[in-house]
C-alpha cells in the first residue's frame, strides 16, 4: 500500500523530516491521519507490524519531526542546537523503541506508534552525533526542502532524488535554453 511516501534522503530520520514537503511554499503534509503515519513506519522498514494509531500519535510524530528538521538544519548550518528541539528529540528517544524479535522465518518487529517514533528519534540522535553530519545537504530544487546524505563521488549530488527534483530541474533548464536559443533556419 503506497501512499506517496518517498525515501530518497539516505537515512530514515532525514526521510522522516521530509514528510512535510515544500516547507517554503505550499507545505504538503504527509501525516494527515494515523493510518498515513503508520504506513510511513511500515514503508520505511522500521517495523513489520504496528498497532492502530490515534490522532495523539500524529501530533506527537509531527512535533518530533519538526524538532528533527530544526536540529538537522542547525547542524547543517553549523549553528548551536535549538534547546526546545533538543528537549523534544531527547524525550522521544528516551521512550521504549521498537524491538526486533527473531522468529522461525527471520526478524520481525511489532510496535506501537510510540515505539516506532522512539526508534526514529534514536536514529536522529545517531545521525546528528555521528560521522555522516558533513554529508548532509539540502536539495538544490528551491521548492524542495529535503535534506539528504550526499554519498556521491566528490559530493557533487545536487538533488534529493533524480526521479523527483533532479529531472524536474533539468527539464526546466532544458526548456529555458531552448526558448532562449536563437532560431536557426535551414538553407
Amino acid at each position: 500500500m503506497n501512499l506517496d511516501h518517498v525515501f530518497v534522503c539516505g537515512h530514515p530520520a532525514l526521510d522522516f523530516a521530509a514528510t512535510l514537503r515544500a516547507r517554503r511554499s505550499t507545505r504538503f503534509e504527509m501525516f494527515v491521519t494515523p493510518e498515513r503515519l503508520n504506513a510511513w513506519y511500515l514503508e520505511a522498514g522500521l517495523v513489520d507490524a504496528i498497532t492502530p494509531g490515534e490522532e495523539a500519535d500524529v501530533r506527537a510524530a509531527i512535533t518530533v519531526r519538526e524538532a528533527v528538521y530544526q536540529l538537522v538544519t542547525d547542524r547543517r548550518l553549523g549553528d548551536g542546537f535549538d534547546p526546545q528541539a533538543l528537549a523534544v528529540l531527547n524525550a522521544a528517544a528516551r521512550r521504549t523503541p521498537a524491538t526486533p524479535q527473531l522468529t522461525r522465518s527471520g526478524r520481525h518487529t511489532d510496535a506501537t506508534p510510540e515505539q516506532a517514533l522512539a526508534t526514529v528519534a534514536r536514529q536522529a540522535v545517531e545521525l546528528l552525533s555521528g560521522p555522516d553530519v558533513p554529508l548532509m545537504k539540502e536539495c538544490g530544487n528551491p521548492e524542495c526542502t529535503r535534506v539528504y546524505l550526499d554519498r556521491s563521488r566528490g559530493m557533487r549530488r545536487q538533488w534529493c532524488g533524480m526521479e523527483s527534483c533532479g529531472n524536474r530541474i533539468k527539464a526546466a533548464a532544458y526548456r529555458a535554453r531552448k526558448k532562449d536559443a536563437p532560431a536557426t533556419t535551414a538553407g
